[in-house]
């Protein structure tokens, strides 16, 4: 059985300016703004929430089927994909968009510049839920917006549990519509930030929020995850991290972790622990899909950062 993964793909080509920007953009000019920076250093990884939460899933030893529009220029990341093992009969080509493209320019103190193109992220409701088949879980992650909407409700007539995880997307909503996509929701899970605004445009507490799930389930960054469940609020402690390298990408790999669990009818406390350690495992790799374990790895790490792993595991 699959977790269908519907959500976007994207290139991410990030620019490091080896300067400072403040040096370079004067405040009384601002008004006619013309700047240029020259970046020397340039890569282009493979990005975007679907491919980051398959390639974790993969690695974990789940079962990944992302759905997903992409661009004419998508070849060199199909390649990628193949050579992963994950499958992409349910990515649609484009053919008059490019694949979605985040363009990121980092300064010396860690400013960043960014402009997004969405290109084929536009065209996800080309897709549909019901095409695929043997699908046991879902999640509707960050997707172009009339995609996102389709999907939840697809999953919802089909009767397959799904997250609910609107990320970077979560602006694109009004209170009303993020109601009906908890309605429709088996679980949601969002950041502290993306919580307070879900909380800001929707008016819902933590409880009410649990009258339409079974789950919530809050990240914290350093300071862990909260699982909002009808049985109480579970705290989840970060797992132990070496270098911080790159938290990009982090909280596609802890959704990885949820859907591992979740389709295996994990308990909560491992579930979000396992979130963690893949979380933990990412940060400390440049990119979103250069980090490379197994399921024995993760246990290790599991039981570095948390003691025994329970039989439910491992």
């Amino acid at each position: 059985m699959s977790a269908l993964i519907c959500g976007s793909f994207a290139y991410d080509n990030i620019m490091v300016f080896p300067d400072r920007f403040r040096n370079h953009i004067l405040p009384d000019k601002i008004h006619i703004l013309n700047v240029s920076f020259l970046v020397p250093e340039l890569r282009r990884e493979f990005g975007g929430c679907a491919g980051n939460i398959a390639y974790n899933l993969k690695q974990l030893g789940g079962t990944p089927l992302p759905m997903g529009t992409v661009g004419s220029d998508f070849e060199p990341y199909a390649r990628w994909l193949d050579q992963c093992g994950i499958d992409t009969s349910h990515l649609t080509v484009i053919e008059e968009a490019f694949t979605a493209q985040a363009f990121i320019t980092t300064d010396l103190d860690d400013n960043q510049i960014t402009a997004f193109h969405p290109g084929a992220m536009n065209f996800a409701h080309h897709n549909r839920v019901e095409e695929a088949v043997g699908v046991r879980i879902g999640i509707v992650a960050p997707d172009g917006r009339e995609g996102m909407i389709e999907h939840a409700r697809q999953f919802a007539e089909a009767g397959i549990p799904f997250i609910f995880d609107p990320g970077q997307g979560l602006p694109m909503f009004n209170g009303d519509e993020l109601k009906e996509f908890i309605h429709l929701a088996t679980w949601v899970t969002v950041n502290d930030y993306e919580w307070q605004l879900m909380h800001d445009r929707t008016g819902w507490s933590e409880a009410r929020v649990l009258e339409q799930v079974e789950a919530l389930v809050v990240t914290r960054g350093g300071e862990g995850a909260e699982v909002h469940a009808r049985e109480g609020c579970l705290k989840v402690p970060a797992a132990r991290v070496g270098t911080v390298l790159d938290p990009t990408g982090c909280g596609d790999a802890f959704r990885a972790g949820l859907l591992y669990g979740l389709e295996r009818g994990i308990p909560w406390e491992v579930t979000a622990r396992l979130a963690a350690v893949l979380g933990a495992i990412k940060v400390e790799h440049h990119g979103t899909q250069n980090h490379q374990f197994d399921l024995d790895l993760a246990l290790q790490r599991y039981r570095e950062s948390y003691g025994e792993v329970p039989a439910s595991l491992g």
